[in-house]
């Protein structure tokens, strides 16, 4: 045997292992969903599911839920990241410097015991309620403020982790430049901050909707009953009503809705690596 042959065969061994595992626990129940999700209570081939979630008012309203609460958690979770990110890059203050020590303490938490903590802190009588009186604080828990706060309480402290490092890579000669020559803060953040840092900006916003899009334990706990999120709604489908392609078809519904936001991240990177080239 060569040595190139060889070669070729010990980055196949090397890279088998991994390709089984994604093979297993990812490509297969992938294509079983989707297989699922075509097949009807006789087994035999149907749209019916697509045609029931997209037909059914009741999952029309969940589906319409699910993106509100997606996509206004992310402009949040964005804007509130990057402007901490932004001062702990050109803060050098005691404060910044706590912050930068305590802010990612919130990942670290289990979802379950954070979003307990978060219903005794905000229900009809928690301690919020308590303080400022039962009758003057609004609708939280069981109500989508709720779900969004909670939403960006767990979102806020990985989307800074991402936004940090990428800020701190903008070399202090660029923007002592930019200030020598006149430039203002908003201009030094158009012309400078943003640019550098949109790529890092889209890999957030991907893992954002991503995580947030599928997610079940605050929506499942928190949230109202109807409208509800996607998540929760295929869970009760599928070990409540026990409609095995429904929850299929749901899933791979969203699996599509994350690819299309994962396209324009690969796209980005794509057209990056072209320039660079």
């Amino acid at each position: 045997m060569s040595k190139k042959w060889k070669l070729s065969m010990l980055g196949i061994g090397l890279v088998m292992p991994s390709f089984l595992t994604l093979l297993v626990l990812v490509i297969y129940p992938v294509f079983l969903s989707v297989k699922e999700s075509f097949t009807n209570g006789e087994g035999q081939f149907s749209f019916e599911n697509y045609i029931y979630i997209f037909t059914e008012l009741l999952i029309v309203q969940n589906i319409r839920h699910t993106l509100f609460v997606t996509v206004i958690s992310c402009i949040f979770v964005l804007g509130i990241g990057y402007l901490l990110a932004v001062y702990l890059r050109f803060s050098n203050s005691a404060v910044s410097k706590w912050i930068n020590k305590l802010y990612f303490i919130p990942m670290f938490i289990p979802g379950v015991i954070a979003v307990y903590g978060f219903i005794n802190f905000y229900r009809d009588n928690g301690w919020v309620a308590r303080f400022v009186g039962e009758n003057n604080l609004p609708p939280i828990i069981y109500d989508v403020k709720g779900l969004l706060m909670i939403n960006i309480w767990f979102n806020i402290p990985f989307t800074t982790m991402l936004l940090v490092p990428a800020l701190q890579a903008i070399p202090n000669s660029i923007i002592e430049s930019a200030r020598d020559s006149g430039a203002k803060k908003l201009q030094l953040f158009t012309r400078f901050i943003l640019p550098l840092s949109y790529r890092t900006m889209l890999i957030a916003v991907t893992f954002l909707f991503m995580g947030i899009v599928g997610s079940f334990t605050a929506p499942f706990l928190i949230d109202r009953n109807a409208p509800q999120m996607l998540g929760v709604s295929m869970q009760q489908h599928f070990a409540v009503y026990n409609e095995l392609g429904q929850s299929s078809s749901l899933a791979v519904f969203m699996f599509l809705m994350c690819s299309f936001v994962g396209f324009f991240y690969i796209r980005s990177n794509l057209s990056h690596s072209k320039k660079r080239f």
